[in-house]
Order: C-alpha cells, then structure tokens, then sequence
C-alpha cells in the first residue's frame, strides 16, 4: 500500500483509521494470552529440564478428579452469592437513602466513593488488622457486644474465617452499586410517582410497583458487572487468610496462582484459568438471556 492510499484512508470515511488501534490492543492484550493459554493448557512445565512437555488431554483429567478444585469452586460460589446479595441490597437501601438534594449529601456521596480508589489488597490489609484477635477493632467491639469470644481469633476459624473476607470486600464495592443504583434512580421520570402519591400509594408499593421495575435493567448490569468481579476474586482472601485455615477460604483463582507459581505446574494452572473463564461465560450468558439484558 502507497502513502497516497494510506493517506486517502485517513481522510476517508473508513472506520479502520480509528478502529486499527483498538484491534491491535485487542489482539495483544486479549486474544493472544487466550490463545496461548489454551496452547498452555495442553503442556506441562518440567522444571528440571526447563522446557514445555506435551501431555494431551491430562491437565484436564486431572481437574475433573482433583478434590480440591471442587471444594475451591464451591467456597468461590458461596463468596460470590452472600457478596453479591449483601452488595445488591445495600448498594439499593443507602441509594434510595442518599436520592435527595439535603444540605451534606453531596459530600456523603463524594465520601462514599472514596472507597473504590482503595487497592483490594491494601482493602484487605486493613481489615486484616481491624479483626486481629489482640488490637483489633472489630474484634474488640464484638467481644463488648458479646457476640465473639476473646479467643476466638475471626480469620483463623474455619466457620469465621470466609465472613471476616466478605466484610472486606461488601465494604468496600457495595459504594459501586451505590452509585450505579443512584445514576438510574436520577433518571427515573417524576411523573409515575406523582400520580401514585396522588393515589394514596404508600412508599413501600412505590417501590414495589414503580421503582424496581424501572429500574430493572440498571439493576441487571450492576449485577452482571459485580458477579463477573466477584468470581475471580484473589486481593482479600490472598493477604487475609491465604485460603486459610486449612481450604475454608480457598478460591479457584487463588488455587489458580497457586499452581501455577508455588508448584510450577504452569499448565495446569492455565486450564484452572480456562475453566474459570468458561463458568462466568455460561453464567453471564445464562444471566444475559434469563434476564434479558439489553445494552
């Protein structure tokens, strides 16, 4: 190609001038790690002789028989339920909560978002030490109130340790839903619940009848934006518990990394990722078509 036919195209009407940057990030940052990560799954790493072996189909049949895994993706499934329903029902009580032009709500909201400029793990450190079992200040309200016992340490008991990660993680992006919720609650029309309020509807029915319907969509995308997030979840539960104790908090994509560089078993830690990657596609497909999402 000539610089005067690179240069009509410029100046053309054809799309590809500005859509040959965003393809090329696509293609390095996206689809060949995918590729190369499916190539992967089919090899193992040999530490000895350094170099990658064939081996077929094994990683695979090894996934489907290794009892840790299993156990790994049903914590996974039981963080992202109890997170994404307390996200989803506190994200919409302090929305409807804060939808009002008082004096300091402005900055409340400002407040709020603050959270989400936080690194995850750096989120997780804080709390980390807030349920330290000695200095900690959760530790220390919960044992006034009662309801923990002073040696009861919260992340090193196997029916606590998972609610200590999850009061981390519901801490810090329930403000996202907060804010998602409150963009489409803004731009709901006026004039439905005018003539509701003329009617008599108390708020309760309002809500029931007017406001999660038409907020249904809004309400799809956060939990299709959330649940993606939260399957993948590593930061909390990596610099709180390391999937402790024993595998009560242990995730797939912290067993992921784990195979992948504590055992070297690169291979095995891409098909890991790849199953990983295939369950959220299923479940946002399924979510998409259930719900019938449109964007």
């Amino acid at each position: 190609m000539s610089v005067l036919q690179v240069k009509r195209i410029a100046i053309s009407d054809s799309p590809w001038p500005w859509l040959a940057p965003l393809v090329a990030l696509l293609v390095v940052f996206t689809i060949y790690p995918l590729l190369y990560n499916i190539w992967l799954s089919f090899h193992e790493f040999l530490p000895r002789k350094r170099t990658l072996a064939f081996v077929g189909f094994d990683n695979w049949i090894q996934l489907w028989n290794d009892t840790r895994f299993w156990s790994a993706l049903g914590v996974t499934f039981v963080y992202f339920f109890i997170a994404l329903i307390f996200e989803l029902v506190l994200g919409m009580a302090i929305a409807l909560l804060l939808d009002a032009e008082l004096p300091g709500f402005g900055a409340l909201r400002a407040v709020l978002s603050m959270t989400l400029v936080i690194p995850p793990a750096i989120a997780g450190m804080m709390f980390l030490l807030m349920e330290d079992p000695q200095f900690g200040v959760i530790t220390y309200f919960l044992n006034q109130l009662g309801l923990l016992d002073k040696t009861t340490p919260i992340l090193a008991t196997s029916s606590l340790a998972l609610t200590g990660v999850l009061v981390a993680e519901i801490w810090q992006w329930t403000p996202f839903m907060v804010l998602i919720f409150m963009a489409g609650l803004r731009s709901l029309p006026a004039e439905p619940y005018e003539a509701a309020m003329i009617d008599g509807a108390s708020a309760v029915q309002m809500f029931r009848r007017l406001t999660l319907p038409m907020m249904s969509r809004v309400i799809a995308v956060a939990i299709l934006l959330r649940g993606i997030d939260l399957f993948r979840v590593f930061d909390y539960v990596f610099v709180m518990t390391s999937g402790g104790p024993g595998t009560a908090t242990y995730t797939v994509s912290l067993y992921a990394w784990q195979q992948t560089f504590s055992n070297l078993k690169w291979g095995y830690g891409a098909t890991l990722s790849l199953v990983s990657l295939l369950i959220v596609m299923v479940m946002a497909n399924l979510f998409i078509k259930i719900f019938k999402v449109r964007w």
